[in-house]
């Protein structure tokens, strides 16, 4: 299985016309459908013009930071085409661009002119004049024929009581009737015409303004290494001013008593039960440590009663299903714990739901995690944020984790964990 930080997929919909026409995102892409063929010609109309002027320009030196400008523009547009797939498609696709150099006006241009996303960007909005036509000639058709037969009554009294006239005449009320009958399933049909349309421009987005699989997985890699060393730096400073500090302190309590012993036995006493009660706290702290790192009920008992019990701490009803027949290995188990955890932790900080369910299940590619709640959706991926960790700690088994979050909600978190990497 290829690995990806956050895989972007364009959601399909509800399954059923009511859950489709229900669903606000097929209202959300159906603007961006009608509008998309305008984006498309002002970025032709600016690019067809810039484009050559910067390269004919280019044997002056007025040229060159033209050209470069002129590649900026175009990844800014790139950059907003992003935002606006987000809002009206309900995917997230990051920005896919190499590190940007410290310095030297050299290198920032070779940074410009090598990064693949750079041309992927330009291809994307030069795209966007053929796909917005048909999307926009689609989209209108359909919206027409769907609007003057499900109104087809409205017309009829305009039409006899009104005085208006139009080219559509229907005679009698009983065909009115029928044609806005006819309307509903134009609806529907255009409903899921929408969402087709969405799902064919979501993905040519997704190629074409995401990065690449081997370019995202390094990039995955990387920000796991740097979660494994952010990880292990936190240890140690919880170490440090925690538990080896109250260790230090009961050493420097008994030494104290040991001195007092035989002449001062009553504060001895005190010190050494000061030293206890110093004891069991740094016994705490470890196992709270210990505990964040690799909770013991996960080891002895398995996923199914840990994360029942992560399900029992949680502030609403959250129901539990693990359907395994076998246990995955250790990092699975792991990654899927702290997965859940992390999850419902976020759902109850931001999403105000009432309800949450957990299921876990096992095929043939390997261990699948559903974390559902009925909030109010609208979750973001944001570069250091809680899912892009979880979506880095799955990225370490060539696990992938995926976000579908329209507003409004509801939110489902899917991770899908290979046993075999």
């Amino acid at each position: 299985m290829r690995s990806v930080p956050l895989k972007e997929r364009v959601p399909l919909g509800p399954n059923g016309p009511l859950g489709v026409l229900a669903d606000p995102l097929t209202w959300r892409a159906a603007p961006y459908l009608l509008v998309s063929v305008a984006f498309g010609f002002g970025w032709f109309l600016v690019l067809s013009f810039a484009v050559p002027t910067s390269l004919a320009l280019s044997v002056i030196w007025v040229g060159v930071p033209l050209a470069m400008a002129t590649v900026l523009v175009w990844r800014g547009g790139a950059m907003l085409e992003r935002r606006l797939q987000r809002v009206a498609f309900g995917i997230t696709i990051a920005d896919p661009y190499r590190g940007r150099p410290e310095r030297g006006l050299g290198a920032h241009i070779r940074w410009l002119l090598s990064d693949p996303a750079t041309w992927k960007d330009l291809g994307y909005l030069l795209m966007l004049v053929p796909l917005g036509l048909v999307e926009a000639a689609v989209s209108l058709f359909m919206w027409g024929v769907t609007t003057v037969l499900l109104f087809a009554p409205v017309w009829l009294a305009l039409h006899e009581w009104g005085g208006m006239q139009s080219d559509i005449v229907i005679d009698d009320v009983l065909g009115a009737c029928v044609a806005s009958v006819f309307g509903a399933g134009a609806l529907v049909l255009t409903a899921y015409l929408v969402r087709g349309m969405a799902w064919l421009h979501g993905t040519l987005a997704v190629v074409l303004l995401g990065g690449s699989e081997e370019e995202r997985l390094r990039a995955s890699r990387a920000r796991g290494i740097d979660a494994a060393e952010a990880e292990r730096r936190r240890i140690e400073r919880d170490l440090h001013d925690g538990a080896q500090q109250r260790l230090l302190s009961v050493a420097v309590d008994l030494g104290r008593a040991q001195a007092k012993f035989d002449n001062e036995p009553e504060e001895a006493r005190m010190l050494i039960a000061q030293a206890h009660a110093g004891t069991k706290s740094a016994i705490a702290e470890l196992r709270n440590l210990a505990r964040g790192i690799h909770p013991a009920i996960l080891s002895d008992r398995g996923l199914d009663a840990a994360l029942s019990g992560l399900a029992a701490r949680a502030p609403i009803r959250v129901d539990v299903s693990v359907d395994l027949i076998e246990r995955p290995p250790a990092a699975v188990e792991s990654i899927a714990y702290f997965i859940v955890a992390e999850t419902l932790t976020n759902m109850a900080k931001h999403s105000a739901a009432t309800e949450a369910a957990v299921t876990v299940v096992r095929d043939h590619r390997g261990v699948v995690v559903d974390v559902w709640d009925n909030g109010i959706g609208g979750a973001l991926v944001s570069p250091g944020g809680g899912l892009s960790g979880l979506a880095d700690r799955a990225a370490t088994i060539d696990g992938v984790l995926v976000l579908h979050s329209p507003l409004g909600g509801p939110t489902l978190v899917r991770a899908e964990l290979p046993c075999e990497w």
